[in-house]
């Protein structure tokens, strides 16, 4: 069996990829803020250093899978914060655990949002970000913003993370190591119980098909069951990915894409 370690499962999607992987017998290292295995404030440098620290004290000999899925949504979070931790704190960790991950041949699974094909992201953030990561100098660029515009924050962490993803899974690959990212869609977890009245009206606009009639949003396992995979060796094949798993609702938005 595997060491997997997430980050972010205390709740929501990681928690039920958690509860997936602990089944099938593996060992899983819950990494956040609070009522983790390591808790550490992973939007913070200090926390990302900390949680990187005790994971190697813990595993020399490697560990299988780093699964990123630590995030918070824009609306009402600080956009600072939303910036530090769904961008630098899923990149920074699996950099730093790239070393345990070619120890066991592993993967590496960020969690993106299906929001990166919805033309919403600030893409002037998304080329920061990408092309020039210097944290606290975007940071300062963006904290005087009003939260109410977080979801296009949001977007832009969320449309970069699957970028970095892409150009990152060749050299990770020829390593040993995959890379991938799967974008959920509109999933019933506490982050979408706290949005804003009109974010809510917006998120419900865009129908799933597979919930056609039924409730609106996903529930949580039928993402985490697709990030198992993608994280399992099983999923072999798969590099470079990014894997939408919103029952059909980027399919729906854009018929004619085929990549």
């Amino acid at each position: 069996m595997g060491v997997y370690v997430i980050t972010g499962a205390t709740s929501g999607i990681g928690a039920k990829t958690a509860e997936i992987l602990a089944k099938r017998g593996h060992e899983v290292v819950n990494i956040d803020l609070k009522g983790g295995d390591i808790n550490a404030n992973l939007a913070t440098k200090e926390g990302r250093r900390y949680a990187l620290d005790e994971l190697h004290e813990r595993y020399p000999d490697g560990i299988d899978a780093m699964i990123c899925n630590a995030g918070v949504s824009g609306g009402r979070a600080p956009i600072p914060l939303i910036i530090s931790l769904n961008y630098f704190g899923a990149t920074t960790m699996a950099e730093g655990v790239f070393d345990l991950l070619r120890k066991r041949h592993g993967s590496c699974v960020v969690t993106s949002s299906n929001s990166i094909a919805q033309g919403s992201a600030r893409m002037d953030v998304v080329g920061m970000l990408n092309n020039n990561p210097d944290e606290a100098r975007i940071v300062n660029l963006v904290k005087d913003y009003d939260p109410k515009v977080g979801h296009t924050f949001y977007a832009a962490t969320k449309y970069s993370l699957a970028r970095w993803a892409r150009r990152m899974s060749a050299q990770w690959g020829a390593s040993g190591v995959r890379l991938n990212a799967v974008a959920p869609g509109n999933v019933r977890t506490a982050m979408t119980a706290n949005m804003l009245p009109e974010q809510r009206v917006a998120m419900e606009a865009l129908p799933v098909p597979t919930h056609y009639g039924e409730e609106p949003l996903m529930d949580p396992v039928e993402v985490a069951n697709v990030i198992a995979f993608v994280a399992s060796p099983e999923a072999s094949g798969l590099n470079g990915v990014v894997l939408f798993a919103d029952g059909g609702t980027d399919a729906l938005l854009h018929s004619e894409k085929v990549y």
